[in-house]
């Protein structure tokens, strides 16, 4: 009975920590948005992101849910700061130009969730993650005009670079996913 209590003032005062965490984010995004003249919407679109990623990872970690369920949460908050950053022009590039960044995100989200899985950093989730960083960053230099040529014309000429790259990345993780006693063949 005594350890059923203690359970369920450890529930309601998380709870009750959540449910502040929520108001001061809701309260310091709207108090930046009036400040700042910005759409209502924009700033409440970043704050659902943000909110929903905080949400889904409280319940990660407190249920001890699965590493996607981290994952989704650590892309939410990314997405959902870069929206805020945004919508305060504090980013100075717009969307349309900084979408790349959506594979950065994803690639730094994983992080967590292998982390998560594994308690360590595997080669099954940092070849992905890292895979989705570089992708990201080589989209952004397309993107930001960073250099002379355009991604289509970057594709016809180096197509082959990327199928070199494509079996590189395949037989990472073929030896990543070889198991501690497997001997490799002579």
């Amino acid at each position: 009975m005594l350890h059923n209590t203690k359970l369920k003032r450890s529930l309601i005062a998380r709870i009750v920590f959540f449910t502040g965490l929520i108001f001061v984010l809701i309260g310091f995004a709207f108090l930046l948005g009036s400040q700042a003249e910005v759409s209502q919407r924009y700033i409440f679109l970043a704050l659902l992101f943000v909110l929903s990623g905080i949400g889904i990872a409280f319940f990660a970690i407190t249920l001890n849910k699965r590493a996607l369920y981290l994952f989704l949460a650590s892309f939410s908050i990314l997405l959902g700061i870069f929206l805020f950053l945004s919508a305060l022009m504090l980013f100075p590039f717009p969307f349309k130009q900084a979408w790349p960044l959506i594979a950065v995100f994803s690639g730094l989200a994983l992080i967590p969730a292998g982390w998560r899985k594994y308690r360590m950093l595997d080669i099954k989730f940092i070849v992905p993650s890292f895979t989705f960083i570089a992708l990201g960053v080589f989209l952004l230099i397309f993107s930001f005009h960073i250099v002379p040529f355009k991604f289509t014309q970057f594709i016809l000429n180096w197509w082959p670079l990327l199928v070199l790259l494509a079996g590189v990345l395949l037989i990472l993780l073929a030896l990543g996913t070889k198991t501690a006693h497997e001997e490799p063949d002579s």
